[in-house]
């Protein structure tokens, strides 16, 4: 059974959102703040996080990033916000889609069930799969690290989805719509920036000069592509 934890101060809220998941079959936990959330997550090993930003204390695209750190299981944030850039920020930070509140309890069983199993395909497909070079990057696909020059880096779910993804298709171009639907799945935010930032991200941690990238390379007018 399928752990969640929910991350949600507003009781009622969370308490919607556990009930759908429940009916669902997943095993479900709520913890109102950041730091009964840390001390969850240190006694159980979870699947997927539902993070609300507005937290008390700290919010939830600092508790994002703190995770991240040891964390590469799916995370997806609640916002009531709908700027572009607040779902920036959030995938700056790690994570990995946004629903916005209000949603449909449904939509949000959806987006986790979408998640779980493209998570759980991937890494069941790794499982069989030798190194990966790509000039001075390394991917080991068993245990999902990522090494630059012999230095262990560390990437989020999707940013590694995305590396490895392109990395099994090397010269090949694909653009961003294609890249969306390929590692998030469906049509998560319904708009390309998802893809631009994790692109963004990724050089950031494995070139060595981002603004003029080796590894993924920009196809102006059509996509992207790994240069192998």
């Amino acid at each position: 059974m399928n752990k969640v934890l929910i991350v949600e101060d507003e009781m009622s809220i969370a308490e919607l959102e556990k009930d759908y998941l429940e009916l669902s079959g997943f095993d479900v936990t709520i913890a109102l703040d950041g730091v009964l959330a840390k001390r969850a997550i240190e006694h159980q090993a979870y699947d997927l996080i539902i993070l609300d930003i507005m937290l008390p204390g700290t919010d939830g695209l600092e508790l994002c990033e703190q995770l991240r750190r040891t964390l590469d299981i799916p995370i997806l944030m609640v916002t009531a916000r709908k700027e572009d850039i607040d779902k920036i920020k959030g995938f700056n930070r790690g994570a990995d889609d946004y629903i916005v509140k209000p949603f449909n309890p449904n939509e949000l069983v959806a987006r986790v069930k979408a998640h779980l199993s493209r998570y759980r395909r991937l890494t069941n497909r790794e499982s069989t799969h030798q190194l990966i070079e790509i000039g001075n990057v390394t991917i080991d696909p068993p245990s999902r690290k990522v090494s630059v020059n012999g230095q262990i880096i560390t990437l989020t779910a999707k940013e590694y989805d995305l590396l490895y993804f392109l990395a099994c298709h090397p010269n090949h171009v694909f653009t961003k719509e294609q890249l969306l639907e390929r590692i998030w799945g469906f049509d998560a935010i319904g708009d390309s920036s998802t893809v631009t930032v994790h692109i963004r991200k990724l050089r950031e941690k494995i070139e060595g000069n981002p603004s003029k990238p080796n590894v993924i390379e920009t196809i102006w007018g059509v996509g992207y592509r790994l240069k192998k």
